[in-house]
């Protein structure tokens, strides 16, 4: 089945690594936008938080980022402030992102994924650090 699934994509997190490997357990090639070499415009950044039903504060990252140099802790900076400092510092940009026929979604945790996803997984999967997220026969677990 062909669907045009798109992962903002930081290959040094594991939970981005874990959901692009559900993604691709289920049989599906994603466009992989290393969103740190190819951030997104702002007018798509934008969509991509309306699409997804949250707030900019909601997909900003805090860890390893430089989240309190900038102030960004300050609850009274506006929406349009908060995106402009993750286009500034794409860092700050949660991450995995997932676009999909089925919606758009911060996946964390990484299951969040299978939501998304028009097919089953293939088969069993388990996260990088051995947690088992679907069975052998293609389940999710609770």
């Amino acid at each position: 089945m062909a669907t045009d699934i798109i992962i903002y994509h930081n290959p040094d997190c594991g939970t981005s690594r874990n959901t692009l490997a559900m993604i691709r357990n289920a049989t599906i090639e994603p466009h992989v936008i290393e969103y740190l070499k190819t951030p997104p415009a702002r007018a798509l950044l934008v969509e991509l938080i309306h699409r997804a039903g949250m707030t900019p504060r909601d997909l900003l990252r805090e860890k390893g980022t430089p989240y309190v140099e900038l102030g960004l802790n300050d609850t009274s900076l506006s929406d349009d402030a908060l995106v402009d400092a993750m286009i500034a510092h794409p860092i700050l940009i949660n991450r995995p992102l997932v676009v999909s026929p089925l919606g758009v979604k911060l996946c964390r945790p990484s299951e969040a994924v299978l939501d998304l996803l028009p097919t089953g997984q293939l088969g069993a999967f388990a996260k990088e650090d051995g947690e088992q997220v679907v069975d052998a026969s293609s389940q999710r677990i609770a």
